[in-house]
């Protein structure tokens, strides 16, 4: 690690902070297009108030048709990239600092987005700056990408790639975690829909669950229509309420992060399985019995495929049930599932699409992003795995998840940062959180992986 670098980056920890403050004020939850602004209005202004602090910092700046845009140091043919996101996911409830206030407690930053990436892309810039300011050679341009829609379905990176955006020959996106991720599963986020013709005295009239569909749902509510006189049964986590004409039922759970739901409780779920229990008929009966029987807590998809799949490399594939919508006559739910890094979409999209499709529902839409892994030898991850040895003494191995980041979007790029081993995982959930230590060692870590990399001979 450079002495003179880490300084230099420690020196601005004043300016990081009340720079990460401005961007986590902007909520920047993605919502329906507007004219000149594809992600709505919310992303919009947080992109404005990111491309002025480079303004402010004595960066120019390069705007795709308000999809993406970028910062960049140094010169040369050969581009050094670093790709950081803009957009959050949806706050949620459960908070106990409010999610756009930036507020510091502890020596914490709390808000959406502070860890999840507006930490890391602010770290990321303050690294630019001093490695500008101290006049670092470099043997490549050095790029920093403020991604818009990698929350969900990665927009901004495509219409990049379409557009003739430059590919960088090494990179690194700092949302993931240290010692640096290697593999990232496959993901799949796909919508089935189904009809209803609901017959008798019992009938769904409205069902809701979820925030997003990589995000473990907490809460989660049907309205049931029910004969005068009729009752229902009390169970753990539901609450059930007298309405007119019926009863209100809401199902409480766990939020986590959708890459890793057996983290969490599944509301909807809970909410289904109670439902399954009572006297429906006819389509809905079958509707909600599929959905208790082959989803229900399950957070592994092994009722959906009939066996668990896993690999030694990334561990089993991992399924969320993040979103249920309803009323009287449909029924949509959206589920997010990440197969291991050895196989392949054919080993499980088929057969959960089969299973749908045998009890009555539609495919309603599908994304998929491929599995991503580069061994440990490559130049890429060795260069890191020494900036980061060197940084913290720590020598790990590098890892598999199944988050998935902007490392499968380009080539040439991986996840770096910014957790720590045993650093609360705070991402997608309420109180999320960044360290103000951290911030700073993120960012002197970012800084001399930018010179590493941008110095690195590659044959």
């Amino acid at each position: 690690m450079d002495k003179k670098l880490n300084e230099a980056v420690a020196a601005l920890r004043p300016q990081m902070v009340a720079a990460l403050q401005r961007l986590v004020r902007r909520r920047s939850v993605e919502a329906d297009p507007l004219p000149g602004k594809p992600f709505g209005e919310e992303v919009d202004a947080c992109f404005a108030e990111a491309l002025t602090l480079c303004h402010e910092l004595g960066f120019e700046t390069t705007d795709m048709d308000r999809y993406i845009g970028w910062c960049e140091i140094g010169t040369g043919d050969e581009m050094v990239a670093v790709l950081g996101h803009l957009d959050v996911v949806p706050e949620g409830e459960g908070w106990h600092h409010p999610p756009y206030a930036a507020e510091i407690e502890g020596g914490r930053l709390y808000g959406r987005g502070s860890i999840d990436d507006k930490g890391p892309v602010v770290a990321s810039l303050f690294a630019l700056k001093a490695i500008r300011d101290l006049g670092i050679p470099l043997n490549r341009r050095v790029r920093l990408l403020f991604g818009l829609n990698e929350e969900t379905n990665d927009r901004d990176v495509l219409y990049y790639k379409a557009h003739g955006g430059e590919i960088p020959v090494l990179g690194f996106t700092p949302d993931g975690e240290y010692p640096l991720i290697n593999g990232e599963k496959g993901i799949l986020n796909e919508s089935y829909a189904v009809q209803l013709h609901q017959t008798g005295a019992w009938q769904l009239s409205r069902v809701q669950g979820g925030v997003a569909g990589n995000v473990v749902p907490d809460y989660a509510c049907a309205v049931l229509t029910a004969p005068a006189g009729a009752s229902l049964p009390d169970a753990e986590y539901i609450t059930v309420t007298a309405i007119p004409g019926g009863y209100q039922v809401e199902a409480v759970g766990v939020s986590a992060h959708g890459s890793h739901p057996e983290q969490g409780e599944n509301a909807i779920g809970r909410l289904v399985c109670y439902l399954d229990r009572l006297p429906l008929e006819g389509d809905a009966k079958q509707a909600v019995h599929f959905l208790a029987e082959k989803l229900g807590t399950d957070p592994y998809g092994e009722r959906l495929l009939g066996r668990r799949l896993e690999d030694a490399l990334s561990g089993p594939m991992s399924c969320n049930w993040g979103l249920i919508e309803g009323d009287a006559q449909h029924l949509w739910v959206k589920l997010n599932y990440r197969y291991p890094v050895t196989m392949e979409r054919a080993d499980c999209q088929p057969a959960v699409q089969a299973a749908f499709e045998a009890a009555g529902w539609a495919l309603d839409g599908q994304v998929h992003k491929e599995k991503l892994y580069y061994s440990a030898e490559t130049p890429l991850v060795s260069a890191l795995l020494e900036v980061y040895r060197d940084a913290t003494g720590d020598n790990a191995p590098p890892k598999c998840i199944g988050g998935g980041t902007y490392a499968k979007m380009l080539p040439n790029v991986v996840a770096f940062g910014p957790l720590f081993a045993g650093d609360p995982v705070t991402e997608h959930q309420p109180d999320e959180c960044i360290d103000l230590e951290r911030l700073v060692q993120n960012a002197q870590i970012i800084a001399n992986a930018i010179v590493k990399l941008a110095n690195l001979p590659l044959e």
